[in-house]
C-alpha cells in the first residue's frame, strides 16, 4: 500500500472518532466537587468506508466503540446567586473502531481525551435548595489517537497526538441537600481537535456531588435565654364603699393579649424546625403559666431574618410554628383547634431600619439580625 493512500485512510478515521452530535441564601464563595458519567461520540462508518475505499480496500464489516464513562473534578467561586466561574480537569474516555478490508487485512483506531476547562456559569434559583444552570467556557484538551493495521493494511504514523483549545457548555440542574452539600446532574458538549486536523464533539452527561466552603455558615451567636411569660395580673377588686348610697362595683375592663417573644435560636438549631431540649423547657415553663387561665386563641408566629430567598423563608418559618404548636398540643394538652399557625418571610423585623446593613450573609450581619428570628406567641382573650 503507497504512503499517500495510507495517511488519507487514517486521517478520515480519526475524524470519525470525534464527529458526534450531542444525544437552588446567600451564595458568594468557593466551591468544588466531581462528576462521573457517560461519554459518548458518533463513529462515522460512511467515512471510514470511503476512506479505505479510496486507499485502494473494500470495507466488510465495522465494529464500533462509542461509549465510554467519562469524569472530571472541577473547582469555582460563585460571585453571587446568578454567576460563578468554574475550572477542572476532564477525562472523556475512550472510543474507537474496528475496520475489516479486502484485501484481507483490519484497521484499528483509537482516541482517548482529556484536557482541562474554565466556563462561565450562570445560575437560576428556582425554590431555596433546587436550581438550574448553564455554562459556557473554553476546554484545553489532549487528543491521543492510536492505529494498528493488520494484514494488507500498513499504519504509518500509528500515535498522533495533540492539544488544543475549544468552546465547551452544557446545561444541568442542582438540589442543595444542606447548605454545604449538593447534588448535580448535567449535560455538556466539548468541541475536540484529534491529532490529524479534524474537529467533532464529545457529550457527557454525568451526575457528581458539590461541597461549598464557608457558604452561609452562621456565626456562633450567644444563645438568648427564652424571655420569661408575662405574669397576668389580677383584676383589680373594687373598693369597698360606707353606705348610704352604696356604689357600684367598678367595671373592670378585659385584660390585654399576652405575648410572648422566644428567639428562633433558642427554640431550634440552625436552619432546622425541630424543638431542641433547651427550647422544649423554655414551651414547658410558657405551658405551666397558662395553666387555670381561660383564654380565647393562641397565636404563634414565626419570623425569620430577611437573608435568602422568600419562599425558603416562608417554609422554614411556617415548619417552626406547626412545630411550637405540635409541642403545645402534645405536651400541655392544648385543644389543637385553639391554637393558630403561621409563618413570615422577614417582613416584620425587630431591628430599627439602617441597624444592620448589607445583602451579604457576612457573620456581623448574621449575628446582627439574630433578634428578627423569632417566634411570637400571643395569647388572646384571657379571663
Amino acid at each position: 500500500m503507497k504512503s499517500g493512500r495510507t495517511s488519507g485512510t487514517l486521517g478520515l478515521a480519526a475524524l470519525a472518532l470525534v464527529s458526534s452530535p450531542f444525544a437552588v441564601a446567600d451564595e458568594a464563595g468557593w466551591y468544588g466537587g466531581f462528576n462521573i458519567g457517560q461519554s459518548k461520540s458518533k463513529i462515522d462508518d460512511t467515512r471510514i468506508t470511503s476512506g479505505l475505499l479510496g486507499g485502494g480496500f473494500a470495507t466488510t464489516s465495522i465494529s464500533d466503540d462509542d461509549r465510554d464513562t467519562g469524569y472530571k473534578i472541577f473547582g469555582g467561586y460563585r460571585f453571587n446567586r446568578n454567576f460563578a466561574l468554574e475550572g477542572g480537569y476532564f477525562d472523556l474516555g475512550k472510543f474507537g473502531f474496528t475496520a475489516t478490508t479486502v484485501p484481507a487485512g483490519t484497521l484499528n483506531g483509537n482516541i482517548k481525551l482529556r484536557g482541562l476547562n474554565l466556563d462561565a456559569v450562570g445560575i437560576l434559583p428556582i425554590t431555596g435548595k433546587f436550581s438550574a444552570f448553564g455554562r459556557i467556557g473554553l476546554n484545553y484538551a489532549e487528543a491521543r489517537d492510536t492505529f494498528a493495521g493488520t494484514g494488507f493494511v500498513n499504519v504509518l504514523n500509528p500515535n498522533p497526538s495533540k492539544r488544543d483549545t475549544n468552546y465547551k457548555f452544557g446545561l444541568g440542574v442542582q438540589y442543595d441537600f444542606t447548605q454545604s452539600f449538593g447534588m448535580r446532574v448535567e449535560a455538556e458538549r466539548y468541541r475536540i481537535d484529534d491529532a490529524v486536523g479534524n474537529k467533532g464533539d464529545i457529550d457527557l452527561v454525568s451526575v457528581g456531588l458539590v461541597y461549598r466552603f464557608g457558604g452561609k455558615t452562621p456565626a456562633p451567636a450567644p444563645r438568648a435565654a427564652a424571655p420569661e411569660p408575662i405574669a397576668v395580673a389580677p383584676a383589680p377588686q373594687p373598693a369597698a364603699v360606707t353606705p348610704p348610697p352604696p356604689q357600684p362595683a367598678a367595671v373592670t375592663p378585659p385584660p390585654a393579649p399576652r405575648k410572648v417573644t422566644f428567639s428562633a435560636d433558642s427554640l431550634f438549631g440552625f436552619d432546622k424546625a425541630t424543638v431542641t431540649p433547651a427550647g422544649k423547657q423554655a414551651l414547658d415553663k410558657f405551658a405551666a403559666d397558662l395553666r387555670g387561665v381561660d383564654f380565647d386563641v393562641i397565636t404563634v408566629t414565626g419570623h425569620t431574618d430577611r437573608l435568602g430567598p422568600h419562599a425558603y423563608n416562608m417554609e422554614l418559618s411556617a415548619r417552626r410554628a406547626e412545630a411550637v404548636k405540635a409541642y403545645l398540643v402534645e405536651t400541655a394538652g392544648i385543644p389543637a383547634g385553639k391554637i393558630a399557625a403561621r409563618g413570615t418571610d422577614g417582613s416584620n423585623p425587630v431591628t430599627k431600619p439602617g441597624e444592620c446593613a448589607g445583602e451579604k450573609a457576612t457573620r456581623q450581619l448574621i449575628a446582627c439580625l439574630q433578634p428578627d428570628r423569632r417566634v411570637e406567641v400571643e395569647v388572646s382573650g384571657t379571663r
